[in-house]
């Protein structure tokens, strides 16, 4: 029994199985074997004291961007999947918008294979709709599925092409696989940098309209409903998307949305607030104080399914121009967990089980792929978090290659205390094992 592994003493929250209480936990070859309470140490045994913890499904984030391969020089998969470790993530899909782009089974089984040799956490490659993500023809999307693609989208752009949408939708009814879709038009975007509206033009830069957002969810919902198909729309911002969504749900429709934590954090105001910090220029672009009200609703009333990171790393050259030239996006593996327990969970916006299953439960069941729950028998995929630990977000001790965050010198409540991946603790206590 010298493998086996103890979890003691912690609150066990599963939201399939309907758990919340206080429980003990043994693990033995990557399963959880055992749930019960006051279960006895054996000499042998590895214990993790849990008292005062929070134990729930190891958080799965379904969208993150591992730059590799193509873009090493701002992140890869051994530093990318350290940072999801070290952030309480067990596991990651990673988005095609590589160089090459993940748009075949080659690139599908060489991302899985480097995930497999260098990677802390589980890898699961999301395989682009179209060929090069070009918008014009239709990947094998068949192939990749079966190399070990969980899912499809053009991230970055959104399928441009509304009958090449109605038919990747078709042909994945097939194989009961998602497509995610990336909402924005882009020619009412193009060029866009921040918000449309007044900061726009107090800071004298483009702005991005929400109806770039809206305009796009619209169009997919109706062409969901037309193939029966599945939609997962990513990085959802605005009040007006979630109206639509709300609606398609109601509808019957296979529609299901995320948000990221910055869009549920911050507003637009931020920008300005920080002068021109390029660290708070992503896509879509923080928006107002009225839209990030309406995300907090829709998160505790169940309109959006899931929080992702869009885990977005730069290299500095990247970030340090004018806000103009400055890449879009945040390096967010290792800020998420934080945020969410501070702004959400201890204000009471949501609770440990809402959060257990918008982080875990939901994104395994939209990818059809292992965890989100702790009922005996399953993969030991296993998030510990501490609720009191306080900490400074310090980019400088980032595993990610990214440090461009927002969220610098933030001082956060609630932390990841232990991630434990098929039944191996690969964080524990705020260090990599």
């Amino acid at each position: 029994m010298s493998n086996d592994l103890l979890i003691k003493g912690g609150r066990v929250i599963d939201p399939i199985a309907k758990i919340d209480e206080k429980l003990d936990l043994i693990i033995s070859d990557g399963k959880i074997t055992k749930i019960a309470d006051n279960i006895e140490d054996q000499d042998a045994m590895q214990v993790i004291d849990a008292d005062g913890k929070i134990v729930m499904p190891g958080l799965i984030d379904m969208h993150t961007h591992l730059r590799e391969p193509g873009y090493e020089y701002k992140e890869d998969i051994q530093s990318g999947t350290k940072a999801a470790a070290m952030g309480g993530f067990t596991a990651i899909a990673c988005m095609p918008n590589t160089e090459p782009p993940c748009d075949n089974d080659s690139v599908v089984s060489n991302i899985l294979e480097i995930a497999q040799k260098d990677g802390s956490v589980r890898v699961y490659p999301i395989g682009a709709v179209t060929k090069g993500r070009a918008g014009k023809q239709l990947s094998e999307m068949g192939e990749m599925k079966k190399a070990g693609a969980v899912a499809f989208s053009d991230d970055g752009s959104p399928v441009a092409n509304a009958e090449i949408l109605r038919c990747a939708m078709e042909y994945l009814k097939s194989f009961d696989a998602t497509i995610i879709d990336h909402p924005e038009d882009m020619a009412l975007s193009e060029n866009g940098q921040v918000n449309y509206g007044l900061i726009s033009t107090m800071l004298g830069l483009k702005g991005i309209p929400r109806e770039a957002e809206e305009i796009i969810v619209a169009r997919d919902i109706l062409i969901t409903n037309l193939t029966k198909g599945r939609l997962h729309l990513a990085h959802i911002s605005t009040k007006g998307a979630l109206n639509l969504i709300r609606q398609a749900k109601s509808n019957g429709l296979n529609v299901t949305c995320e948000v990221t934590p910055h869009h549920l954090v911050l507003t637009e105001d931020y920008v300005w607030k920080t002068g021109y910090d390029t660290n708070t220029k992503v896509n879509p672009p923080l928006r107002t104080q009225e839209d990030v009200q309406s995300l907090r609703v829709a998160l505790s009333d169940g309109t959006i399914d899931v929080i992702a990171t869009d885990h977005a790393p730069h290299h500095l050259d990247d970030k340090w121009v004018e806000f103009d030239y400055a890449a879009f996006g945040i390096s967010g593996l290792e800020t998420a967990v934080p945020l969410i327990i501070d702004k959400l969970v201890i204000p009471g916006i949501i609770d440990w089980m809402r959060m257990a299953e918008i982080m875990s439960s939901n994104p395994a069941k939209i990818l059809g792929v292992p965890g989100g729950t702790l009922q005996e028998g399953c993969v030991a995929d296993i998030t510990i978090i501490d609720p009191e630990r306080e900490r400074s977000v310090d980019p400088r001790f980032f595993m990610s290659k990214g440090q461009n965050t927002p969220f610098t010198g933030w001082r956060l409540t609630g932390a990841p205390y232990a991630t434990i991946v098929n039944g191996k603790t690969v964080m524990l206590d705020g260090r990599l094992v």
